[in-house]
């Protein structure tokens, strides 16, 4: 692996670290395996329709943006900060930019060999109370696949796959695979994982992004044979037990989201799995 030759420190925004575009400032809002609210998308589409361009947008990383908002001195204004805390989408503002995890989107409802949205839940929770890892890059990314291979061939910083209905094999970085543990370790796991990447990545505007970055690997054991699979990107339409909608473009209008009743997971093929 590359030893990192970052000369900046990371700046993926958050609600508390807006980045400056073109047409206003952007913000991030994560959601842990894309999992959101109807009222909370609501409430989102309203504080856009007050402050912002009118949409909410979804990301590759199964997470919502917030474009044109005003900014004064680089900051959102206060009152902006507040209602976007009101939808309930940045419960943890000291971790807000730590927390990006991804979730197999049918993972508990169709397929797959576990749910994995508790292990994520459970791993969110471990990394909202220690706060060294609210230092964990905007960009470090946790990836969860239940053993489908929808998501086996993402870009990751740490991650896991089902092998069989109680145990994962355990990742890090593009190529790393660790140790196949019960799946009641995982989360545990997770997060000394992300403590052993803190302790390498380096101090100051040089330190690592990503696992990748770092001078020697994470985790080195084999492949497990039972995570060849690639069920591949989730097809549009209907599925037994609910549908995933295409969002064109990835943006979501009032109109569309007022179209949305259910249950919601935002997926990264510019879509939203509903279910009753």
């Amino acid at each position: 692996m590359p030893e990192s030759t970052r000369t900046r420190g990371d700046l993926c925004p958050g609600v508390l670290r807006p980045w400056p575009a073109e047409d206003g400032g952007l913000v991030r809002l994560r959601l842990i395996g894309g999992r959101v609210t109807n009222d909370q998308l609501s409430a989102l589409v309203a504080v856009s329709a007050a402050y912002g361009d009118g949409d909410v947008h979804l990301t590759s990383r199964t997470n919502l943006q917030v474009r044109g908002l005003p900014l004064d001195d680089g900051q959102l204004p206060a009152e902006v900060v507040d209602a976007l805390v009101g939808t309930g989408l940045v419960p943890h503002p000291s971790h807000e930019l730590a927390r990006n995890v991804m979730v197999s989107p049918l993972s508990g409802i169709s397929g797959g060999l576990v749910d994995l949205h508790p292990v994520a839940t459970a791993y969110d929770d471990l990394l909202c109370a220690d706060p060294r890892l609210s230092a964990l890059p905007g960009r470090f990314l946790v990836v969860l696949d239940d053993g489908r291979g929808d998501l086996q061939g993402r870009t990751l910083d740490l991650g896991a796959m089902a092998v069989d209905e109680a145990h994962v094999q355990l990742r890090a970085g593009s190529a790393g695979w660790g140790e196949v543990v019960p799946l009641v370790d995982l989360a545990p796991r997770l997060v000394q994982l992300a403590h052993e990447f803190l302790d390498r990545r380096g101090e100051g505007e040089t330190a690592a992004w990503h696992v990748d970055e770092l001078d020697a690997p994470l985790l080195a054991a084999d492949r497990d044979g039972r995570t060849l699979r690639n069920a591949g990107p989730l097809p549009l339409g209907p599925f037994e037990g609910g549908e995933h909608v295409e969002v064109p473009g990835g943006v979501l209008t009032p109109a569309l989201v007022a179209e949305l009743e259910g249950h919601l997971v935002v997926t990264p093929w510019n879509g939203i799995v509903i279910t009753a």
